[in-house]
């Protein structure tokens, strides 16, 4: 269950990635964006992609988690590095005085 849920998790990354890539930058901070002529058509496509990549992004979070929730199963609980300090140090012998 581990690997079907990490292969899909790989494929929902790169879908994602490509889904951001593909979209058209609606910024003006650089100067760089949409001119006026595509705006009413890029509106329309970037709509489509936004639901796209909002629900792809979606489905890769809660398959992350399902990942955690199902890793953590397996993991066995350990003491703090401090408890392991102060056991190493009850060990050890003691120099003569």
């Amino acid at each position: 269950m581990e690997n079907v849920l990490l292969i899909i998790n790989i494929i929902l990354a790169a879908i994602l990635v490509i889904l951001v890539l593909m979209q058209k930058s609606e910024g003006g901070a650089l100067g760089i964006g949409v001119s006026q002529d595509n705006f009413m058509f890029s509106r329309s496509a970037g709509n489509f992609m936004t639901k796209a990549t909002s629900i792809i992004a979606a489905l890769f979070i809660i398959c992350s988690l399902a990942l955690t929730i199902l890793s953590r199963e397996n993991v066995t609980p350990s003491n703090s590095v401090i408890d392991q300090i102060e056991e190493n140090n009850e060990e050890t012998p003691q120099l003569p005085e």
